[in-house]
């Protein structure tokens, strides 16, 4: 056996008993969780008949003789959708949320996001400073936020919209310098090599390249900011969410399927669009 595979033999040893080690650590981790959070499996098993009912309690009651009937029909699609005149201003409210705390929230952390960067010469107690300001806006999940808001401006859009634009800047400031620290420095020395000012290096050096990466993180937040708004809603932030938890409330069981429903297709829509934006974007930077 030559040397190479001597040491070959050896590494594939070493990363085996590494692999197993890991693997016990972590399964020794999660029992130790399991046992602290009162996790049981058994439970979780025995639950399940219990969950299916639940969502086949959901599911609309349709008779196919009269699917395009009138409202008063039951079994039709207008039955069903009885509440679509309250749901779908509800969900153009919940849409309305999440792009404003978004827009608001990308502009801000782009500004930030270039003083708390290592390479863009800021100084370093701002850079220490926004870093620690947005970790704390982060570490606070948005329905902290919101219940505090709630607690504060009382019950509407407001709340939602601040707790979803502080979480926004939070997130969103740290991606974004990151984008900026891996960002090449032979353009930033060229300009500072022709005098340019710090400001001109950035706007002229830094954001051509991470143009694409904002933009891609941007719509990201968008479609994260809409999940987090109904679920925000359940604490009376605002939006869909606010129908969600009544008809859970009151066991209109239908109303939640289609609750659901408006919800699914308005983040696939979201999904479609910003993915063709971005693919826009980049191929626009390409061409």
């Amino acid at each position: 056996m030559t040397d190479f595979e001597h040491y070959y033999q050896r590494i594939r040893r070493q990363q085996k008993r590494d692999t197993l080690l890991w693997s016990l650590l972590l399964v020794a981790l999660y029992l130790a969780a399991g046992k602290i959070a009162e996790f049981n499996l058994v439970t979780v098993w025995q639950s399940l008949p219990h969950f299916f009912d639940y969502i086949g309690e959901t599911m609309p009651v349709l008779h196919l003789p009269v699917l395009f009937a009138d409202v008063k029909t039951e079994g039709s699609f207008a039955y069903w959708g009885y509440r679509l005149n309250i749901q779908l201003p509800l969900i153009w409210e919940t849409l309305q949320l999440a792009i404003s705390s978004t827009v608001i929230g990308v502009a801000i952390a782009a500004g930030l996001a270039f003083f708390a960067a290592d390479n863009t010469q800021s100084p370093a107690g701002v850079r220490l400073a926004i870093r620690a300001f947005v970790a704390f806006l982060r570490t606070m999940p948005e329905l902290a936020w919101a219940v505090m808001f709630v607690m504060a401006f009382g019950i509407g859009a407001i709340p939602g919209f601040l707790a979803l634009a502080l979480h926004t800047v939070g997130s969103l400031t740290k991606l974004f310098y990151e984008s900026i620290e891996s960002a090449s420095d032979k353009p930033v020395r060229g300009l500072a090599a022709c005098g340019a000012s710090k400001l001109q290096r950035m706007r002229f050096a830094f954001w051509p390249q991470v143009k694409p990466t904002f933009l891609s993180y941007s719509f990201m937040r968008l479609e994260i900011n809409f999940r987090s708004s109904t679920i925000l809603g359940l604490v009376g932030a605002g939006g869909i969410g606010q129908e969600l938890m009544t008809n859970i409330k009151l066991d209109r069981y239908d109303q939640v399927s289609i609750t659901l429903l408006l919800i699914i297709v308005v983040v696939s829509l979201l999904d479609t669009i910003s993915g063709w934006l971005r693919r826009r974007v980049v191929e626009g930077e390409r061409a």
